[in-house]
């Protein structure tokens, strides 16, 4: 079986290319064969039904669509109390005969209820250095949760379980449409008869994965059978978020901080605005997109992870403990005088110049047994023992 945790990075690019999942990625359609066995370890309904009732998630974050609108959450859901705090409980019979009905189950963000999946999610991350999200999507027969539609964030579908038959239409005719937009009002492209255009028809079986670009249209509706798909999203950084980071930068600059001049007279006003011209220039030229990337890259969130007790308590680690990489990007690891400074989601730590092997060697391999980071690291036993025991703490590794 596939490792999650290389679906995209190795399974994905071996099959389709990796210039296909950076170069013309957000560009291109695709369509590629995975292998059933490559996503079985994602999930199976064990896993779905065990989430469902030791999670307990609830609408917004689990909720049901049928023909293109929402069902009423009173449809399937009670009021409960849960530690005191009310909350909406999903009935197990109403669930089910909202289904039988036609009804689209959707579950948002099980990347975080799901280890399997949330090692995928890590792993699209650190192919595409975007923040990304996993949705379930769950439904029987030939009935549709949603209308021909588009979506403001690039997905990558991967079919689980079953089969669901999905038109791609291509994009609009706005290119590039974003979620907060100026205009809304764009349509899907159309042939000179007036008919939706398709740029690819087909079902997909387990093990299939597409990708549809942001903005571009499509209609999804069941094949007959029970579906259960996957959606990884993704919002890549465009201009109008540099440009956001670019200004958020003039609060350090007096003349962007001045009052206009509105009253002045048109020499003053004109002198004005050509100091804050020329001030801006200079400092899109110092701010440039790459050094605004690497800025990005550096801010980079890690998951909410634990490594009870070893961040905790004192002394030599187990034997047979394996250590894992928290941060999902590989933080760039800097020489600092006679020790190394690493920046892992906007903090910055310095350490002795001894830990640096260690940090490069997981940011490589992200989960090595102690027996192999000493020997890749050439370091005793001890003194390992108290390097991984201070990058757990800092939550920069796991033991398990």
């Amino acid at each position: 079986m596939t490792d999650p945790g290389h679906l995209f990075t190795r399974t994905l690019c071996n099959i389709v290319g990796r210039k296909a999942l950076t170069e013309r990625l957000s560009e291109e359609f695709f369509l590629a064969d995975l292998g059933a066995h490559a996503v079985r370890p994602l999930l199976t309904f064990d896993d779905l039904n065990d989430l469902l009732a030791t999670r307990a998630p609830e609408p917004p974050r689990l909720r049901l669509h049928r023909d293109g609108a929402p069902v009423p959450h009173d449809r399937y859901t009670e009021r409960g109390t849960a530690s005191r705090v009310e909350r909406r409980i999903v009935r197990p019979e109403a669930l089910y005969r909202e289904l039988r009905s036609g009804a689209s189950m959707v579950l948002d963000g099980i990347d975080r209820m799901h280890p399997p999946i949330g090692a995928a999610t890590d792993d699209l991350m650190r192919l595409v250095h975007e923040r990304a999200q996993a949705n379930l999507y769950l439904i029987w027969g030939r009935s549709r949760g949603f209308d021909t539609h588009w979506d403001d964030h690039d997905t990558v579908i991967v079919q689980v379980e079953g089969t669901k038959h999905w038109q791609v239409h291509g994009p609009g005719s706005r290119p590039h449409p974003m979620k907060n937009d100026t205009d809304h009002s764009h349509t899907p492209p159309r042939n000179p008869d007036g008919e939706l255009l398709v740029v690819w028809e087909g079902v997909l079986h387990p093990g299939q994965a597409i990708h549809v670009p942001r903005g571009w249209w499509h209609t999804v509706t069941g094949a007959g059978e029970m579906s259960m798909h996957l959606t990884f999203g993704f919002t890549r950084a465009t201009g109008v978020d540099w440009a956001d980071a670019l200004v958020r930068r003039l609060f350090d600059e007096e003349v962007f901080r001045r009052d206009l001049p509105r009253f002045a007279d048109p020499e003053q006003r004109r002198k004005h605005q050509h100091e804050m011209l020329s001030r801006l220039v200079e400092l899109a030229e110092e701010y440039d997109p790459e050094t605004f990337l690497a800025e990005r890259d550096a801010r980079f969130p890690r998951r909410t992870s634990f490594s009870l007790p070893w961040a905790v308590q004192e002394g030599p680690l187990p034997a047979d403990a394996r250590v894992e990489f928290v941060p999902i990007l590989p933080p760039s690891v800097m020489q600092d005088g006679d020790k190394i400074a690493v920046t892992v989601s906007g903090r910055r730590y310095r350490f002795p110049s001894v830990v640096g092997p260690v940090l490069e060697s997981l940011a490589e391999h992200r989960v090595l047994s102690l027996a192999e980071l000493a020997e890749r690291c050439d370091l005793e036993s001890t003194t390992l023992d108290r390097i991984v025991s201070t990058l757990a703490r800092h939550h920069l590794v796991l033991v398990r």
